[in-house]
C-alpha cells in the first residue's frame, strides 16, 4: 500500500505500508531532497501518521534518488536570511535537538546517496543506518555560515568518535560509505539495487520479534541516550540560536554559489544544498 504526505504541490512524502514495514521516502528528487518547509512539514506527518499506524512496527527512512537528502533548500533560506526555516526544528512536541517528535517503533535509515548537513542530521537521528555504495556523507554547516541544530554535533561524536566528527564539520569534507563502515557510522554497504531489500530483510527480522518488548528496549535504549545526550543537545540549541540572534547566518545567499561549486566538485551532481 502506498500513499503520500504533500498536498497541491505533490507529494513530497511517499509511504508504502507492507508486512509491518513502513517505508517513508524523500521525493523532491530534482532538488535532491533538499529540506523545504514544507517538505519538513510533510515528513513530520508522516512519520506520526505511521508510528500511530498499529499495523507497522518497523520503518525505513530513504529518499529518491539521486541522493538522500542534500541538506537545507538553499534558495529558500537565503531568501529568508535562515530565519524561518532555521527555527523549523521548534515544533509542537518535537525535543531539542530533534528534527521530528521521536518514534515509538525502530527507525532504520537507508542512505541511498548524498546526505549532508541537515539530511546528515535526519540520518543521525535515525537508531541505525544501512548505506548504498552511492552513499556519501558531509556537515557542510561552516561551509553555509549556519549551526547546527538538530543534533549532529552530539550525535556524530557519539557514532564516529570526536577526532572524526570534528574534522567532518571544520572542513565540510566528504566520507565515503566505504570510510562510513569502517567509522562504524553504517552498519551495513550494499549495492545501490540491494539498499532496499537489504533494509526490508533486517526490518523483517525486527517485525517478526516480540513488538511489545522490542518498544520497551527501544524506548529503554531512548531513556539512555537522553541521559548522556541532555545537556549536549541543549548547548547546540543554545548556540545556534545565539548564532542567529548575532547575525552569523546572514550572508547566506552570498555564500551559496560557492557552496554549489565546492559540492559538486566533490561529489558530482549530487552535491549539498546545505
Amino acid at each position: 500500500m502506498t500513499d503520500g504526505a504533500g498536498g497541491v504541490d505533490g507529494d513530497l512524502v511517499l509511504v508504502e505500508r507492507s508486512e509491518g514495514i513502513a517505508t517513508v521516502t524523500l521525493n523532491r528528487p530534482d532538488a535532491r531532497n533538499a529540506l523545504s518547509s514544507a517538505l519538513i512539514a510533510a515528513l513530520r506527518a508522516a512519520l506520526a501518521d505511521v508510528d500511530a499506524d498499529d499495523s507497522v512496527a518497523v520503518v525505513i527512512l530513504t529518499g529518491a534518488d539521486p541522493a538522500f537528502c542534500a541538506g537545507l533548500d538553499l534558495k529558500e533560506l537565503s531568501a529568508s536570511s535562515g530565519g524561518r526555516l532555521l527555527a523549523e526544528g521548534d515544533g509542537e512536541g518535537i525535543p531539542t535537538g530533534s528534527p521530528w517528535k521521536p518514534l515509538g517503533k525502530p527507525l532504520i535509515g537507508a542512505i541511498n546517496g548524498v546526505a549532508i548537513t541537515g539530511g546528515f542530521e535526519l540520518a543521525l537521528n535515525c537508531d541505525f543506518l544501512i548505506a548504498s555504495e552511492r552513499a556519501a556523507f558531509a556537515d557542510t554547516h561552516t561551509r553555509v555560515g549556519v549551526l547546527p541544530g538538530w543534533g549532529l554535533s552530539v550525535l556524530l561524536p557519539q557514532r564516529v568518535g570526536f577526532a572524526l566528527a570534528r574534522r567532518m564539520s571544520f572542513t565540510g569534507d566528504f566520507l565515503a560509505a566505504s570510510e562510513a563502515l569502517r567509522a562504524g557510522l553504517v552498519t551495513d554497504v550494499v549495492a545501490h539495487e540491494n539498499l532496499l531489500p537489504a533494509a526490508r530483510q533486517v526490518a523483517s527480522a525486527i517485525a517478526a520479534n516480540n513488538r511489545p518488548a522490542v518498544a520497551r528496549l527501544l524506548a529503554s535504549y531512548r531513556a539512555i541516550e537522553a541521559e548522556a545526550q541532555g545537556a549536549g543537545l541543549q548547548v547546540e540549541a543554545h548556540t545556534s540560536r545565539d548564532w542567529r540572534k548575532s547575525g552569523g547566518s546572514e550572508g547566506i545567499a552570498e555564500r551559496v554559489p560557492g557552496v554549489f561549486a565546492r559540492g559538486r566538485s566533490q561529489v558530482g551532481a549530487g552535491g549539498p544544498d546545505a
